[in-house]
C-alpha cells in the first residue's frame, strides 16, 4: 500500500478520536427553581430584589411581591403590543425586559421567553460632550403615554438635571418587535455623542441551556462590508475590541433572540462600537459589554430598537441586511453565508407552499437536492467507468515510453482523445461530492441558530434543532452511508485503499453527527437513501461494461 494511504488512515483515526472531544455532548444547566411567571419573570441567581416604586401614572400594572420578583428601580411601566410586553423603568427611561408572547420558554418554566439579564436593564444611555457627561441611566424620568398618528403606542420620558433637559420617545411599530427611539438633549455645550450600552448577556430559557450560553455574541454591520460576529468566547476577560464605523447596526444575541440598535433609513450612522470580554463562570463566557457611539445632531439622536426573535423573514423585511445579524460560518462566512441565505429562502418557501411540518420539508428538500444532482452524478460516474476502461492502456504506454517523457505524454493525450476524454476528466468524478458540501455546511450553521426550527417536533423527536435522544437518525445516517459505499464498490476494480475508506468514512461521519441537530441528520440520511437507487444502477452498468470488455 502507498504511504499516503497509511497517512489517510492516521488522519481519519485522529478525526474519529478527537471529534467527540472537540464536539462533546452538551450538558444541561439546571434552571433555577425560582421559575418565572409569564407576566413577571424571576431572574435566577438574584439574591435580593430592588424594592418596587409606587404605581406609575400609566396605571397599567403594579409590580408585585418584592421577595419573589426582580424589578427595575423606580416605577415599572408596562406596555403591551400584539407581540410583546415591554417593561420600562422611570430610572434611565429604558426597557428592562421584553417578553416575546409568541415563544414559550423551553426550560420548564411554563412561561414565555423574556429577554433580560439578571437585574440589569437591556440598555443604558449616556450623553457625553467635551465638557460634560449626562448619565441618563442615573436620572429619574417622568413618563406619559400617547398614540402616534398611525395609532401605535408612544411612550415619552423627560427629566431635568442641572441645566440640561433630556427627552426620550419610544414609538412602537405595530405587529413587529421594533421601536423607533428618539433622544433630544438641550442645555449641553458643544457637540456630543450618545453612548448606548448593549445587553451584557441574556438569561437562558432554552432546553439546552449550555448551548444557548455558547451562542452569546455581539455582531456589527459596517456600511460597506459584511456583518461581523464577536462571540463572547472569543474575548478574554477584560480584552477590548474596537469596531470602527460607520456602522449600520449592532446587536447582542443568544442562540435564538437578539436586541439590536439599527440606524434609521437615512439616519446618522453609528460612529463606532467597543466590545469587552466579561468575567467567566466555570470557563463559560456568560458576560460581555458593548457600547455603541451615535453622534448627536443639534442635540438629537435617533435609532431603532429591535428586541425579539432571529426570524429570518422578519429580519430580512427590516432591510439593511439585518438578516445577517447572525453571521454564519466563522472564517468560512464568505462562502457559507450566501448558501445559508439560499437554503433559508428555499426552506421557508417550501414551508409556506406545502404547508407541512419542517421535518417533512427537510425530507422533501433532501430528495429534491439528490434528484437535481442526479444528471451530474450520472455523468461523473460514467466518466469514472471510462477512466477504469482506459487504465490498462495508459499503464502500458507509461511502461513503454518511461524513458521518453515527451513521447509518453503525446501517446497519453492520443488515448484520451480517442475516447473523448481529457486528463481533467478524472477530477469530474469528485464534483458530485463537492457540490452538496456548501449546502451541507449551510444547513449545519442554519440549524445552530434558526428559530424556525426551535421546538419543532417530528415523529419521535420533540425538537429537530436538538440532537436525537435515541440516536436513531445518526445511526441511520451512518448505516445508509455504509450501504452507499458498499454498493459503490460492487463490480469495481480491486482497490484495498478504497475498500478500507468505505468502512472508515461511515464510522467517522456517525461520530461527527452523533450530537448534531436531529434535522441535520434527517436531511443527510434522506440524501444517502435517495442516492442508493442511482448507485445501484451505476454498479449494474459497471458490471455490464466489464462483460462487454471481456467479450
Amino acid at each position: 500500500m502507498e504511504k499516503r494511504f497509511f497517512l489517510a488512515l492516521v488522519l481519519t483515526g485522529l478525526v474519529v478520536v478527537l471529534t467527540p472531544l472537540v464536539f462533546p455532548r452538551p450538558k444541561q444547566i439546571v434552571a433555577s427553581t425560582a421559575a418565572s411567571s409569564s407576566s413577571s419573570p424571576v431572574t435566577s441567581g438574584a439574591t435580593e430584589a430592588t424594592a418596587p416604586g409606587e404605581e406609575s401614572q400609566l396605571g397599567k400594572q403594579r409590580t408585585a411581591s418584592v421577595s419573589a420578583q426582580v424589578v427595575p428601580r423606580g416605577d415599572s411601566i408596562i406596555v403591551h403590543t400584539s407581540l410583546s410586553e415591554y417593561t420600562f423603568s422611570t430610572v434611565g427611561a429604558v426597557p428592562w425586559r421584553v417578553r416575546a408572547d409568541s415563544y414559550p420558554a423551553l426550560n420548564g418554566s411554563q412561561g414565555r421567553v423574556t429577554l433580560r439579564h439578571g437585574v440589569e436593564p437591556l440598555l443604558r444611555l449616556r450623553v457625553v460632550t467635551a465638557r460634560d457627561t449626562l448619565a441618563l441611566d442615573q436620572m429619574v424620568f417622568s413618563a406619559t403615554e400617547d398614540s402616534a398618528a398611525s395609532g401605535s403606542p408612544m411612550l415619552r420620558f423627560s427629566a431635568v438635571r442641572g441645566g440640561a433637559t433630556a427627552r426620550i420617545e419610544y414609538q412602537f411599530v405595530p405587529d413587529n418587535y421594533l421601536m423607533g427611539v428618539r433622544l433630544q438633549v438641550t442645555g449641553l455645550d458643544g457637540p456630543g455623542f450618545l453612548l448606548a450600552d448593549m445587553p451584557t448577556g441574556f438569561d437562558t430559557q432554552e432546553a439546552d441551556s449550555l448551548d444557548d450560553i455558547r451562542h452569546l455574541s455581539y455582531a456589527v454591520k459596517p456600511e460597506r462590508e459584511g456583518a461581523r460576529g464577536i462571540p463572547f468566547t472569543k474575548l478574554d476577560e477584560g480584552e477590548s475590541r474596537m469596531e470602527m464605523g460607520p456602522l449600520t447596526w449592532a446587536v447582542a444575541k443568544n442562540k435564538y433572540f437578539l436586541v439590536g440598535l439599527l440606524v434609521p433609513m437615512g439616519g446618522k450612522p453609528i460612529a463606532e462600537a467597543r466590545v469587552t470580554g466579561g468575567a467567566r463562570v466555570r470557563k463559560l463566557a456568560t458576560r460581555g459589554t458593548a457600547t455603541v457611539v451615535i453622534p448627536l445632531e443639534n442635540g438629537v439622536a435617533a435609532f431603532e430598537l429591535y428586541a425579539g426573535p432571529q426570524s429570518w423573514e422578519r429580519l430580512h423585511r427590516l432591510g439593511r441586511e439585518f438578516e445577517t445579524a447572525n453571521p454564519y460560518g466563522g472564517f468560512m462566512q464568505p462562502v457559507v453565508q450566501p448558501f445559508a441565505t439560499i437554503v433559508m429562502r428555499v426552506l421557508l418557501w417550501m414551508k409556506r407552499t406545502l404547508r407541512l411540518d419542517y421535518g417533512f420539508v427537510l425530507v422533501i428538500f433532501g430528495v429534491v437536492v439528490r434528484l437535481l444532482l442526479w444528471p451530474l452524478n450520472q455523468s461523473a460516474m460514467r466518466t469514472s467507468l471510462k477512466m477504469q476502461r482506459i487504465q490498462p492502456e495508459l499503464q502500458e504506454i507509461q511502461a513503454k515510453y518511461k524513458s521518453d517523457a515527451q513521447k509518453q505524454q503525446a501517446e497519453i493525450m492520443r488515448v484520451y482523445k480517442e475516447h473523448g476524454m481529457s486528463p481533467f476528466s478524472a477530477f469530474s468524478g469528485c464534483l458530485p461530492m463537492l457540490i452538496p458540501m456548501p449546502v451541507l455546511f449551510a444547513l449545519f450553521f442554519v440549524f445552530q441558530n434558526t428559530i424556525e426550527f426551535r421546538g419543532v417536533p417530528f415523529l419521535w423527536l420533540s425538537d429537530i434543532s436538538m440532537h436525537d435522544p435515541l440516536y436513531v437518525l445518526p445511526m441511520l445516517m451512518g448505516a445508509s452511508a455504509f450501504a452507499l459505499s458498499l454498493i459503490g464498490m460492487r463490480n469495481a476494480p480491486p482497490n484495498p485503499q478504497a475498500r478500507m475508506m468505505s468502512y472508515i468514512f461511515p464510522v467517522m461521519m456517525t461520530f461527527i453527527f452523533l450530537n448534531q441537530a436531529a434535522g441535520l441528520n434527517l436531511y443527510y440520511a434522506v440524501q444517502n437513501l435517495a442516492a442508493l437507487p442511482q448507485q445501484w444502477l451505476i454498479a449494474n452498468e459497471r458490471a455490464r461494461s466489464k462483460r462487454n470488455v471481456s467479450v
